[in-house]
């Protein structure tokens, strides 16, 4: 992607993340402490299970490099927007989904990093390396991410009404963002993005199933209610690609790199869809215990 695209990319990014911010408030963030059992559960299996599973992935199929950086930066994000509506429409727990894409979107500026660092030195030869400064990447995420969200915050603290009625026109926009980043990205790979395609595919539909039943089952087995469950299992398994694609060609360079993130932006929906068909007719409300 040349300079143009990849402002454009960021701004989009950008958006998002404010119309992420104008559905939060202070109250998500206590919950942590309010909830912590589903909090702990649904973070440990953001930050440490999802990359982990991410790395087996890559190691047991033997990955290109390309591809394994690919599956790991995908790996590294949060959950984003796209989660919370997921949520909500399988009749998960949408406050749980809320507070655990608002509290992971700021561990991962300090996280995204370190598994970037990791999966480069692990992965990529002398020929794909890219020197990546751990500072410019949080600078980077601070910037697309955190101060975004820090204003649609503020929007929502002191225009409530306001950000009530943007809510659903935001969200539209974002879906409809994701949908033309996917796009450009492909256009803009077209000429390597078949060849990547068959190899890919199938590590980010592995990605996707594996982080999905596993968070459902630990969720389960720390019994959790079921819409804290089904939260858990979408937020695990919905990751940011729009942050995961602006990363690969603003701080690595590399829009190679995002040929994994694009792809599993498709993938991801069916799957979602199926658990939301599956929920639907059992009718649970959205509740949130301990």
């Amino acid at each position: 992607m040349n300079t143009t695209s990849g402002i454009i990319l960021a701004i989009s990014l950008i958006i998002i993340m404010f119309g992420m911010g104008l559905s939060l408030t202070l109250s998500d963030f206590k919950r942590v402490l309010i909830y912590p059992k589903a909090m702990i559960v649904g973070l440990s299996c953001q930050i440490i299970l999802l990359p982990l599973i991410g790395y087996l992935i890559t190691v047991y199929l033997n990955l290109s490099p390309t591809t394994a950086v690919g599956v790991m930066l995908l790996a590294a994000c949060p959950g984003g927007p796209t989660s919370n509506m997921l949520s909500y429409l399988a009749k998960g727990d949408l406050a749980l989904s809320v507070s655990l894409t608002a509290v992971s979107s700021l561990l991962t500026i300090i996280t995204i990093p370190i598994i970037v660092q990791f999966a480069l030195v692990e992965f990529a030869n002398q020929s794909l390396a890219v020197s990546v400064d751990a500072l410019t990447m949080v600078k980077q995420l601070f910037i697309i991410v955190l101060i975004p969200v820090g204003l649609g915050m503020l929007v929502k603290g002191q225009y409530p009404l306001f950000a009530h009625k943007m809510d659903k026109p935001v969200k539209i926009a974002s879906a409809i963002i994701f949908v033309l980043v996917i796009v450009g990205v492909t256009i803009s790979i077209k000429d390597v993005f078949m060849s990547y395609l068959q190899e890919a595919g199938l590590p980010a539909i592995l990605l996707n199933i594996s982080t999905m039943t596993l968070g459902f089952l630990l969720a389960v087995l720390f019994k959790l209610s079921r819409p804290q469950a089904i939260s858990i299992s979408i937020e695990t398994g919905i990751q940011n690609g729009t942050l995961a694609i602006t990363l690969a060609t603003i701080a690595l360079n590399n829009a190679e790199y995002s040929i994994v993130p694009a792809i599993y932006g498709l993938l991801m929906f069916v799957t979602a869809s199926v658990i939301i068909f599956i929920r639907k007719p059992l009718g649970v409300k959205n509740e949130i215990s301990a």
